[in-house]
């Protein structure tokens, strides 16, 4: 798995690649991403991002904490399967996400996502497998490439994020649509994952600054 090194050694060649990224990285110093999660916090992870779907920070984590103390101990499929619809809408779930949580808890359960395997597989095959699950669409996936997997070449097309540091960072009139930023990354395989953290760094910056 990808370790700190691994990410500075990553930094400086796309440092030395391109200008724009030299000075991110003399800015922002090597990516932070912690540890990959490990196989048993794998359908958590996965849980807790499905709840933060299309919501801001707080709220999101808010929810997932009320939805995360319905269970004590390790959270399980076994556990969300055993606490039932009612539960987990009561915790604030929406009742897509609700029903998102219940269908991942049954195919992790029934072996159709297998996520004690999942490490081993490529990029697209963990993202075809992930999104069978009802809830879970590319994004969600990449996520968990990114973050729990730490994958080093992952390119976050449809994140906004991602697209609007670009804009920022390499001074362009307009928002680029995921497929122009598919194009875009290409230059940087297989080290897109730390792109796109530059770019969250970009907006993050550009955020701290407005204020």
């Amino acid at each position: 798995m990808p370790d700190r090194m691994t990410h500075a050694r990553a930094s400086a060649e796309l440092a030395g690649r391109d200008e724009i990224l030299a000075r991110l990285v003399a800015r922002h110093r090597p990516p932070r991403l912690g540890r990959p999660t490990p196989v048993a916090g794998r359908f958590e992870a996965l849980s807790q991002a499905i709840v933060h779907q299309q919501l801001a920070g707080r709220a999101a984590a808010s929810i997932w904490a009320r939805v995360r103390a319905l269970v004590d101990g390790p959270f399980l499929p076994e556990s969300v399967a055993a606490l039932g619809a009612q539960h987990l809408r009561g915790a604030g779930l929406s009742a897509a996400k609700t029903a998102s949580v219940q269908d991942l808890a049954a195919q992790v359960g029934a072996g159709t996502v297998r996520l004690a395997r999942i490490g081993r597989r490529s990029d697209d095959d963990v993202v075809a497998e992930l999104t069978r699950v009802r809830g879970i669409g590319p994004w969600t996936a990449h996520m968990f490439l990114l973050f729990d997997l730490q994958r080093l070449d992952v390119w976050p097309t449809g994140d906004y994020g991602v697209r609007n540091g670009y804009r920022l960072a390499w001074g362009l009139d307009d928002l680029p649509t995921p497929r122009q930023l598919e194009a875009l990354g290409a230059p940087f395989r297989p080290y897109r994952s730390i792109v796109a953290w530059y770019c969250w760094r970009v907006v993050d910056a550009a955020g701290s600054e407005a204020r």
